[in-house]
């Protein structure tokens, strides 16, 4: 007997405000600058890629190009996105 499986996919889990921050807050505390615009990328496909990028002023197709593995978007690109999340960047010290 074989088993079926499917790729895991974190954005099909993050299904309030509160789980995309806390993903994206842990993924700040523990992973690379790459990691973090893999989550933006995973908490954007969460809600929507198309109302990510409508509310953060710029195409769909920019904003899956940005959020590529290949992408290397600009700080205020990175900005407009958490903002059309509904969060916003802050720097604490420690």
């Amino acid at each position: 007997m074989s088993v079926k499986t499917k790729p895991f996919d974190i954005a099909e889990h993050l299904e309030t405000d509160e789980d995309v921050w806390e993903f994206l807050a842990e993924v700040l505390a523990t992973g690379t600058t790459s990691d973090f615009i893999h989550a933006l990328n995973t908490a954007s496909r969460a809600k929507g890629m198309t109302e990510v990028a409508k509310q953060a002023g710029v195409t769909r197709a920019s904003l899956y190009k940005s959020l590529s593995a290949e992408g290397n978007p600009r700080f205020e690109t990175i900005n407009k996105i958490v903002e059309a999340l509904g969060g916003r960047l802050s720097v604490v010290g420690q």
